[in-house]
């Protein structure tokens, strides 16, 4: 499967734009697509869904030219957005017996098995008679891949998957998404947390304003914030001042005070000792250079 997209416009009333000049070639795994909050990711995943059209520019999936074979390139496409809800007063099963249904599988053994077997490999199983809406919100990201994977898609749109999660939940989801990467589909992935695509996205592009300002491997944006990561020593009582200074990245308290990781091109006027970029660092360090300062939020993977 291959997805280009050439010279992607949407423009909306009153000549805003929401994208312009988008061009992407994704590939078979998992692509990340990274970027704060308003930066177009949402529009540009509901254009690549065919949820929306573009007002300009070029989108083929396998060579098919999305505005003229949408009803072909929907029966491709799995998508779980971001505000997913279902049918609260139905059991966990029969929501996804009715979303089978509605994809065309029309045996009614065929389906059962179906749901039985995604119900195992999203982890739902032991609650598929719970109504949908008792579940917790990892729960209901999970049913979210589960009604996504129902049509055996062969690409799979994922917007926002892991806001309002706890910490375990998100882990659990990334592992998730992470083992479907390894079938033969496509995954876009969209967020603006950058630990939703640290470890699993072999490509990624960085969406800034409706423009992309970063495409290619997560170790060549890495490469890119080299010599811009440090840590640094602080007291209590600079703590403040260093965070308006500074996008920090982490805060460790220590016996006096507490270790500091900042990306900067340099630190002045204290002993700093350089460190190593990750790729939260690496997003961080480049929003700095689009005109972004110390109000970046590092823990979020926005600003």
């Amino acid at each position: 499967m291959q997805i280009t997209v050439r010279q992607l416009n949407k423009r909306y009333p009153g000549g805003k734009y929401a994208l312009r000049d988008i061009d992407l070639e994704i590939g078979g795994g998992m692509f990340g697509l990274l970027g704060p909050n308003g930066a177009g990711k949402t529009t540009l995943m509901r254009i690549l869904v065919t949820l929306l059209k573009p007002s300009s520019g070029e989108v083929l999936v396998n060579g098919m030219d999305l505005q003229k074979y949408r009803r072909e390139i929907r029966k491709l496409v799995g998508y779980l957005p971001q505000d997913f809800t279902t049918f609260s007063k139905l059991a966990v099963w029969e929501f996804l017996d009715y979303v089978a249904a509605l994809s065309g599988v029309r045996e009614k053994d065929i389906r059962r098995d179906k749901v039985d077997r995604l119900l195992e490999d999203v982890g739902l199983f032991d609650v598929r008679d719970r109504r949908a809406g008792k579940l917790s919100g990892g729960m209901k990201r999970r049913l979210g891949i589960a009604q996504t994977l129902i049509g055996d898609p062969r690409i799979m749109v994922v917007d926002e998957p892991t806001v309002g999660l706890d910490p375990e939940e998100r882990l659990r989801f990334r592992n998730l998404v992470a083992d479907l990467s390894r079938q033969d589909i496509i995954i876009i992935l969209s967020t603006h947390i950058v630990g939703d695509i640290s470890s699993t996205c072999s490509n990624v592009a960085l969406l800034n304003a409706g423009k992309i300002v970063f495409n290619g491997s997560p170790d060549e944006l890495v490469a890119a914030a080299a010599g811009h990561v440090w840590t640094i020593s602080a007291l209590d009582h600079e703590l403040d001042q260093l965070r308006e200074r500074y996008p920090v990245i982490s805060s460790v308290p220590m016996e006096h005070g507490y270790q500091l990781r900042v990306v900067a091109e340099q630190v002045t006027g204290r002993a700093a000792d350089p460190a190593d970029p990750n790729l939260e660092d690496a997003y961080i360090c480049f929003m700095q250079s689009l005109g972004y300062g110390a109000d970046v939020d590092a823990g979020n993977g926005g600003w």
